[in-house]
């Protein structure tokens, strides 16, 4: 069971001092929040090539999921929960509700940690990343229409020495960041907010992460 506290607190204090960057005037009907939950590593689905470092507590990990092929935008993509702000709701309260509704994890407002940067996405949306403790395993409930699998990947994948991947982009003078996970990788967004809070939450770097491109089936 994740009970490391210390580990809370550190995440907690780094998200504290970093200094913020938000998109000002966010059109209501494009803003989009997600919730990068703290994790154990439970008995989540395993994926080949894990890395086995022991930097960090190997029972602390990151909720994602791989959407629905079924879904429009973005089927088969990882992701975390999430989805756009109803009318009147804070990205953190959005955050919340999505997990609930996606993979059945209900939990309060005291189990947020703070925010990392907007990024934009290339199909017009802001998301906003909202970290989120949720403490020891318990059962999750995917919704079959949004999410095919759920995954709980240990946070020292996300410290390995070949992350993040950097790929040429045609279309940007920025790099395509991608970050490995197993024998798999991750594409940004989902992967650009990963590097961000390993950066911040785990390492207090301050780095930012807004600028990285995005490959093209991520645009859609």
């Amino acid at each position: 069971m994740l009970r490391d506290q210390h580990l809370r607190a550190a995440i907690q204090k780094h998200l504290q001092a970093f200094p913020l960057q938000a998109s000002p005037d966010v059109a209501s009907n494009r803003h989009a929040a997600v919730a990068v939950t703290v994790v154990d590593t439970g008995n989540g689905p395993d994926l080949p090539g894990l890395a086995n470092s022991t930097q960090w507590s190997t029972s602390a990990a990151l909720l994602l999921t791989r959407r629905s092929a079924k879904l429009r935008n973005h089927p088969g993509q990882w992701a975390f929960p999430g989805g756009r702000l109803d009318e009147g709701e804070t990205p953190a309260e959005c955050a919340l509700r999505e997990m609930d509704e996606e993979v059945g994890l209900k939990l309060s407002a005291s189990c947020i940690l703070g925010q990392l940067d907007d990024f934009i996405t290339r199909s017009g949306f802001v998301i906003t990343p909202v970290v989120v403790w949720a403490g020891e395993s318990r059962e999750l409930q995917p919704n079959p229409d949004e999410v095919a699998s759920v995954h709980r990947i240990p946070l020292t994948e996300f410290l390995r020495g070949d992350a993040p991947i950097l790929d040429a982009s045609p279309h940007s003078d920025h790099p395509i960041l991608r970050m490995p996970v197993g024998d798999d990788h991750i594409a940004a967004p989902t992967a650009a907010i990963i590097y961000q809070f390993r950066e911040v939450c785990l390492l207090n770097r301050v780095t930012r992460v807004a600028h990285f491109e995005q490959p093209e089936f991520a645009w859609r």
